[in-house]
């Protein structure tokens, strides 16, 4: 079988995928390409300034070996007809009468500088001179220019790398911060020194001042004619005031800040402004549920004076109903103001599981594949598994199991499962599906109560049809009893 193709990026290691990374390479080969521009063009110019000197040197000597060939003189050292080791351009130059001048080698492999014009008889009339200084010169040069480039390119690279770990840690961070906000811990801040706290437009343009309040802190003056209403004289109004001060009265300095601190700003006010309307809509439920309270016994208590019959059946029932609505709102609200305190002690599983199917009312099956004693909360405990069964015969099919794995309790029935908001998402209040009855907040108190015990509740569907409920306890080396002991499986295992 044919192994499907990878995107080259794909191939790459991990941490390439990084910011620091990226900025790295971009860094590296601006700082390369910008290395060996720079070096091309020094090389090139001084490469022609001594070339160029050499060959003017050259050119005088051959006019000064030409003038005495000429007059029959002596020729220098240096120069001479048809010169042992003269290039073959420079030789096919000056048979055709011209003159010019070539850097090559001497007969020892040593950098000369040449020089030739023609001479009598088709030959070349030459001189030479050692051109080694010139050419380790060059020599130099590049080798310079090459450390110099790698040692540049070494002080950026680790210069931009320091700037971009500080950036890339302040995101890290602001990262986390959301992470733990979406998490639910919405006391989470970024807090960044460089955040501007003092000066926001917008909450300054959506800030409603109260007049009584800005006239307390002005001393008691009006906050718009500056006078003070209670008729106290011979204090300057604030207008005037800021005009002869020529300060305005909420004159505030800006602070700069760059983007990560933006970024940091942004998420710690959505953080802020979340956290505000979730505490109002937690007080308003709570608020709501407790005012209920007194009304709803009375009206419970009138119920209960109704003649027997149909109808006060019908109301006593709906009377139920409320109540019970508003006892888990208030459970909810407790539960989200984590106010709620643990009364832990060592408990057996089986036994307090069988409690909580005998409670229900409804026929359950319990099945035990390993007892264990966990520390916990009972009474949390029961009103998590007691929700679990009751949404299992509400909700799904029979049979429900109860099974007792250890720390590992499971509650599925053989319904059409979980919705599939539910599995992904967890539950969500006032949300049931295809008509159910209840209100959706069952499941919503068990994870909630779930939390409290330091204990993890998920929700799955069965391959072979439906829901499935894993409440798995947080749970100690040992018992009160000593070690856990394995059980035998039940012959009706799940």
């Amino acid at each position: 079988m044919r192994r499907p193709l990878q995107h080259p990026l794909q191939r790459l290691p991990q941490w390439t995928a990084t910011l620091t990374w990226k900025a790295a390479a971009f860094i590296t080969v601006m700082c390369c390409g910008l290395a060996a521009l720079l070096g091309i063009l020094v090389h090139v110019s001084v490469t022609d300034q001594t070339v160029g000197e050499a060959r003017s040197r050259a050119l005088d000597q051959l006019n000064e070996a030409t003038t005495a060939y000429e007059a029959g003189d002596r020729l220098p050292p240096s120069a001479g007809v048809d010169l042992p080791g003269l290039p073959e351009q420079l030789r096919e130059l000056a048979a055709d009468g011209s003159r010019g001048t070539m850097v090559g080698d001497d007969q020892d492999r040593r950098p000369t500088m040449w020089a030739a014009g023609p001479a009598d008889g088709g030959r070349a009339l030459a001189v030479k001179f050692d051109y080694s200084q010139g050419a380790h010169a060059i020599e130099a040069l590049d080798r310079a220019i090459v450390w110099s480039s790698a040692l540049a390119i070494g002080a950026t690279l680790l210069v931009g790398a320091f700037a971009m770990t500080r950036v890339t840690r302040r995101l890290h961070a602001t990262a986390r911060v959301a992470r733990r906000i979406s998490a639910g811990d919405l006391d989470a801040r970024v807090n960044d020194p460089r955040t501007d706290h003092r000066t926001d437009p917008l909450t300054d343009a959506l800030t409603v001042v109260d007049p009584r309040a800005v006239a307390d802190a002005r001393g008691g003056l009006d906050p718009r004619t500056g006078d003070d209403p209670r008729g106290t004289t011979g204090r300057p109004r604030a207008a005037d005031t800021g005009r002869r001060t020529g300060a305005a009265p909420h004159t505030r300095i800006p602070r700069r800040q760059d983007e990560v601190a933006a970024v940091a700003a942004a998420l710690d006010s959505m953080a802020s402004s979340l956290q505000g309307k979730l505490l109002s809509e937690q007080r308003f439920t709570a608020d709501v549920a407790h005012e209920l309270r007194t009304p709803l016994t009375g009206l419970h208590a009138a119920a209960e004076l109704l003649p027997p019959g149909r109808p006060t059946e019908l109301v006593r029932d709906r009377v139920a109903a409320l109540r019970t609505l508003t006892e888990d709102l208030l459970e909810i609200s407790r539960l989200d103001a984590r106010s709620e305190r643990l009364e832990l002690d060592w408990e057996p599983l089986v036994p307090l599981a069988e409690r909580v199917v005998r409670a229900s009312g409804a026929p359950t099956d319990v099945r035990v594949v390993r007892e264990a004693h966990v520390e916990t909360d009972r009474r949390r405990l029961e009103r998590v598994l007691g929700n679990l069964v009751d949404n299992a015969h509400k909700h799904g099919r029979e049979p429900v199991v109860l099974t007792v794995d250890g720390p590992v309790v499971t509650v599925r029935d053989h319904g059409d499962g979980y919705p599939e908001y539910l599995v992904v998402h967890g539950p969500q209040r006032f949300r049931t599906e295809g008509g159910a009855r209840g209100h959706g907040l069952g499941l919503t108190i068990a994870l909630g109560q779930a939390e409290v015990l330091g204990a993890r509740l998920a929700f799955a569907n069965a391959a072979d049809g439906g829901a499935v409920a894993i409440l798995t306890l947080p749970q100690g080396p040992q018992g009160p009893q000593g070690p856990q002991a394995p059980r035998a499986p039940h012959p009706d295992g799940p």
